[in-house]
C-alpha cells in the first residue's frame, strides 16, 4: 500500500485539497468494488500546529496529524495556494520547508499542484531540474527560483521522485500521470471518464493571459509600457513608438528588462499576441483583419509568432475559445 500524504499548508486552496482527495479516494472505491485492497493510504499532515485548532480545518473521515507527528510517507501532494502573495505564503510555512527535504532525502516522491510549486522551489530540490506552474505565475517563479529549468507551457512534469502541474485543471493531469505509474493505464483512464479529463492535454500555453505590472517606480519604463499598450496596432517599429521618452534608447531598452523581465520587442509582440486573440475570442472578422488590427503585416509572421507564444493557431484557438455563436 502506498503511503499517499496530502499536505494541508498554511493558505492552502480549499479547492486544490478537494480535487485531491476526490480522485484518490475514488481510486481507492474502485479497488474495493472489484475486491482488491486499496492502492492509498491517504494521510493529511498541517505544516503548522495552528493549523489544527483553526475553525474549518476538518475534512470528513480524516484526522490531520502535525507534520512533527508523522511518519515517512511514499508519496507527498503539495496543494495550490489562496494567497496571491506567495512569498509570504512561503514564509508562512517553512517548517514544510525541512520536511519536505526529510521525506525526499527518505525516499519519498513530492508532487506539487499548480502554486504549490513554490513551495516545493523553496526546498531547494528543484534547482537544476524542470517545473511547471499556473501559467500566469510563471514568471513570479522564475524570477524567485532561477535555478529552476521552468517548462511554463508544461501542464505536467516529471523528473525523477519530483513531479509539478500548470493550474487549475492541469492539477488532474498530474493525478492522471501519478495513477498511471503507480496503479496502471486502466485505472487512469477509468478516473479520466470519470472525471471528464482530456488526456491528450500537454500544454497550457493558451491559458495564458500577458499581464506585467506597472506596480513599478520606474516612470520612463511605465511611459514605454503605455506608448507601446496604445499604439501597437500600427506596424511602426520600437524606435518610434519610444521617441518621446526622455532617455536614450540604450538607456530605456537596458531599464526595460531590467524592470519587467522581458524586451521591449518582446513587450510588444505579447501585446499584439493578446489583442488577437482578443479579436478571436470576440468577433467574427476574416483573418485578415485580425492579423492587421494586430499590428502584423505579414500573415505568416503573425502565425508563426501567434503559434509560439499561444501553442497553437490562429484558427485553432477561434475554434476552442469564440464567445458568440457563428452566423
Amino acid at each position: 500500500m502506498i503511503k499517499l500524504g496530502l499536505l494541508l499548508t498554511n493558505q492552502y486552496r480549499l479547492l486544490s485539497v478537494a480535487a485531491l482527495l476526490d480522485v484518490f479516494e475514488t481510486v481507492n472505491k474502485l479497488y474495493i468494488q472489484d475486491g482488491h485492497p486499496v492502492p492509498f493510504q491517504i494521510d493529511l499532515f498541517c505544516s503548522d500546529d495552528s493549523l489544527l485548532r483553526k475553525p474549518g480545518t476538518y475534512f470528513y473521515g480524516y484526522e490531520p496529524v502535525a507534520i512533527q507527528n508523522s511518519p515517512q510517507q511514499d508519496l507527498i501532494l503539495i496543494p495550490s495556494f489562496i494567497n496571491e502573495d506567495i512569498q509570504h505564503a512561503i514564509a508562512e510555512n517553512y517548517a514544510a520547508v525541512s520536511w519536505l527535504n526529510q521525506q525526499y532525502a527518505a525516499g519519498a516522491e513530492l508532487a506539487s499542484f499548480c502554486t504549490g510549486a513554490f513551495l516545493l522551489g523553496a526546498t531547494g530540490l528543484l534547482n537544476g531540474k524542470i517545473a511547471t506552474t499556473h501559467v500566469d505565475a510563471c514568471a513570479a517563479f522564475a524570477s524567485a527560483f532561477p535555478e529552476v529549468s521552468l517548462q511554463a507551457d508544461k501542464t505536467v512534469t516529471q523528473d525523477g521522485r519530483l513531479y509539478t502541474s500548470g493550474g487549475a485543471t492541469s492539477s488532474f493531469h498530474l493525478m492522471l500521470h501519478l495513477l498511471q505509474l503507480h496503479c496502471g493505464n486502466s485505472i487512469a483512464i477509468k478516473i479520466a471518464k470519470l472525471f471528464a479529463i482530456d488526456m491528450d492535454r500537454h500544454t497550457q500555453s493558451y491559458f495564458n493571459t500577458f499581464q506585467i505590472s506597472r506596480k513599478h517606480n520606474d516612470d520612463l519604463v511605465a511611459m514605454a509600457q503605455q506608448k507601446i499598450e496604445m499604439a501597437y496596432h500600427n506596424t511602426g517599429t520600437i524606435e518610434e513608438m519610444i521617441k518621446d521618452i526622455p532617455a536614450s534608447r540604450r538607456n530605456i531598452v537596458r531599464r526595460f528588462k531590467q524592470v519587467t523581465g522581458i524586451t521591449l520587442i518582446e513587450y510588444l509582440q505579447q501585446t499584439r499576441i493578446e489583442a488577437a486573440k482578443k479579436l478571436l475570442e470576440q468577433t467574427v472578422e476574416q483573418m485578415t483583419e485580425v492579423i492587421y488590427k494586430s499590428g502584423y503585416n505579414d500573415p505568416k509572421a503573425f502565425r508563426k509568432v501567434f503559434r509560439k507564444t499561444v501553442g497553437m493557431t490562429p484558427s485553432e484557438y477561434r475554434d476552442k475559445f469564440y464567445l458568440g455563436t457563428r452566423a
